[in-house]
């Protein structure tokens, strides 16, 4: 049996899953109500509130929380959300987040199991600490301090890694004005075969510029690969990552904005010249 949530729970949950943007929707909380055999008190109010008013009456109706458990596992089923694996993790992020201070995780499969109650905050703090003092020692690139917040590093380093890869991917979009992504922008943004590329690490005149070149545009789509896609879409069921791996991946990650910082924004170049 899981034990009575206080009401600060319920209400963060219902805010997490009612979300104003990238919550459920109004129709979507019907019906997940409905399946679960939920009461729904307040179907006219906002829609943390409705969420919010049908867990307290649930909640005092059993005397347990055991149905809010069994409302989110039945909301957060991955089968559901197969297709929003981003928001997915994002969402099971933020739940265990509240969930934690009841001694409760929500899995990857979907289900809760019970686990040692966490003091969040606290924990967080220390870990955001730890980690930037290491990657300060290693002088990283300001832009991956970015990503070692305390919310970011509730959980373990997951998030972090995850953040910090999809911010290459975002400065390479704000250099070239690009709008694709992954493998398909990496290859707008550097390919020069009969053509100025939008950004170039080099003149390019040389075979090793040149190789250069396509060397650290295949180090892109490996880290995209191996890290960015791998969190997005399969969330720390094969792929855990630990304080030395954070380290380590993160300083690629400085690697990689040093070299995108120094890059010449060719292509623009090129048409300014032209007076295009």
């Amino acid at each position: 049996m899981i034990k009575s949530f206080e009401l600060s729970v319920l209400e963060s949950l219902a805010k997490v899953l009612g979300a104003t943007n990238g919550g459920f929707s109004g129709t979507q909380i019907g019906g997940l109500l409905s399946e679960t055999g939920f009461p729904d008190p307040s179907p006219g109010d906002t829609k943390w509130k409705r969420l919010y008013q049908a867990f307290v009456e649930k909640q005092s109706i059993d005397r347990c929380a055991n149905n809010i458990g069994l409302f989110i596992e039945h909301s957060m089923s991955p089968v559901r959300h197969y297709d929003r694996q981003e928001w997915y993790s994002d969402t099971k992020y933020k739940l265990n987040q509240i969930l934690g201070f009841s001694g409760i995780e929500l899995e990857d499969n979907g289900k809760l199991k019970a686990v040692n109650r966490v003091q969040t905050i606290s924990e967080s703090k220390a870990r955001a600490s730890k980690l930037k003092e290491a990657l300060l020692s290693r002088n990283v690139h300001p832009d991956v301090l970015l990503f070692c917040r305390e919310e970011l590093l509730v959980d373990n380093y997951f998030h972090s890694v995850f953040e910090a890869t999809k911010s290459v991917a975002e400065k390479i979009r704000r250099k070239t004005g690009l709008t694709s992504d992954g493998a398909v922008l990496i290859d707008e943004a550097f390919s020069f075969n009969n053509k100025i590329p939008h950004l170039a690490l080099s003149t390019l005149q040389t075979d090793s510029e040149q190789s250069e070149q396509k060397g650290f545009s295949n180090l892109l789509k490996g880290l995209f690969g191996t890290f960015r896609n791998t969190t997005a879409h399969a969330p720390k069921i094969t792929w855990s990552i630990q304080e030395q791996d954070a380290l380590d991946i993160l300083s690629m990650v400085s690697l990689v904005h040093r070299r995108l910082d120094g890059a010449t924004e060719a292509q623009k170049m090129y048409l300014g010249k032209q007076g295009i």
